[in-house]
């Protein structure tokens, strides 16, 4: 396969997978970068493949073609990196099979779907030694890495616990009964790894994000930010404990996943926490913010405010500590990833596979725990549960041939 490893002065030809929502932003970006084409755009629905097409070619004056099935993407010798923005059910299938293609990826939030496919993910970034970023933006934030140098060094005293918040509004979807499948819409391919169902608009093209064959609720959704920054503030991995209580309390619509959860997240040996909140409608702000994380400490509390901004509190009264605010958190994002490309250098990554990972399979397991309706023990050794099939049952999936995640990869 060609590479741009050939010649990091080389130009890098890009291909964006799924480009309704996000897959815009992946076009915008990669873009603005010197020396990077976007080549080619993927997506099962023609329509929506042909609407940005043509939006680039006015943006760019750039002419760029259009694909339906992703698997083309990956056979073709001019393609260096691809961006994934399809779906969730796709995120690792899609980022196994690109780098198994000789492919550099730069993947959405969430990089997994479950458990399983994002430790095989991890895995196939190794085997093929290829470039994966995640879209965890906040750990390209210059602002976001200060935060957490004052969570390392002390500021905030011994830190035990952290929350994230997710308090975006989100109204009914309504209930919507299965209709024909559009003309140019290759609903077996959107389905990809995920049981055969009837075409909905239920699901296409945004909602699928409520229902747990494709996506994975605002805690996979929205949350993986949050989860992430969790993680990263506490510096912990997965954990040894969890629980989870929620449910719809407003609407009878088609949503399956929680309007409303709550999950609890223990690390006993470490002596840490994580709470997470996500709530839909009417609500308060939590220190003047909705969506963010509040790390507490001994001595205060530091709160992280959407994507590039942090504030510290010390002592009873909350006294005004450092604090910093910056934009620009995506396209650093995205400078670092081809930076990483260019260079070959996986570790100076800001968001390498294993935030993808675990980042996701937090999120997962807060669900998992949500669904079974009990509290959990977990091995992050294993990355199984103890003594519990039932709850290995929700890991993984049954894949759909041929879209399956393999156990070799």
């Amino acid at each position: 396969q060609r590479s741009a490893t050939a010649d990091v002065n080389s130009k890098i030809r890009a291909a964006v997978l799924g480009v309704n929502g996000r897959g815009r932003t992946h076009i915008d970006q990669l873009s603005i970068q010197e020396g990077v084409e976007v080549a080619v755009l993927c997506d099962p629905d023609q329509r929506v493949a042909g609407a940005q097409a043509e939006n680039m070619e006015r943006a760019y004056g750039h002419k760029v073609e259009i694909e339906s099935d992703m698997r083309n993407v990956f056979d073709r010798d001019d393609i260096d990196v691809v961006t994934v923005a399809t779906p969730n059910h796709w995120h690792s299938l899609a980022t196994i099979w690109a780098c198994q293609a000789g492919k550099d990826v730069y993947v959405e939030k969430p990089g997994s779907h479950n458990i399983y496919e994002g430790r095989k993910m991890v895995e196939a970034a190794k085997k093929y030694k290829r470039v994966v970023q995640h879209g965890v933006q906040l750990r390209s934030s210059t602002a976001i890495q200060e935060a957490v140098e004052h969570l390392r060094k002390g500021t905030i005293g011994e830190v035990y616990m952290a929350r994230g918040l997710v308090f975006r509004w989100r109204p009914t979807i309504g209930k919507k009964m299965p209709t024909d499948i559009p003309q140019g819409f290759d609903w077996n391919l959107w389905q990809g790894p995920a049981e055969d169902r009837e075409y909905s608009p239920r699901y296409v093209h945004y909602n699928w994000h409520w229902h747990w064959d494709y996506g994975n609720g605002d805690v996979g959704n929205q949350g993986i930010h949050e989860t992430d920054m969790c993680l990263w503030g506490l510096d912990v991995g997965l954990p040894s404990q969890v629980t989870a209580m929620g449910g719809k309390f407003l609407w009878d619509d088609d949503k399956e996943t929680p309007e409303v959860l709550t999950s609890c997240y223990h690390y006993p040996e470490e002596k840490k926490m994580i709470q997470f909140e996500v709530r839909h409608w009417c609500t308060n702000d939590e220190k003047d913010t909705r969506v963010g994380n509040i790390f507490y400490g001994s001595e205060g509390i530091l709160v992280v405010n959407g994507y590039g901004s942090y504030s510290i509190y010390l002592g009873k009264n909350n006294d005004p500590g450092p604090s910093r605010s910056e934009g620009g958190v995506v396209q650093r994002h995205f400078v670092n990833f081809i930076q990483a490309v260019r260079e070959r250098r996986p570790e100076i990554q800001n968001g390498p596979v294993e935030t993808a990972h675990l980042s996701s399979g937090l999120a997962h397991l807060g669900n998992i725990a949500y669904r079974l309706g009990r509290q959990l023990q977990f091995d992050p050794q294993t990355e199984t549960f103890v003594g519990d099939p039932e709850a290995d049952r929700l890991l993984t999936r049954n894949y759909r041939a041929p879209f399956v995640v393999p156990e070799v990869v």
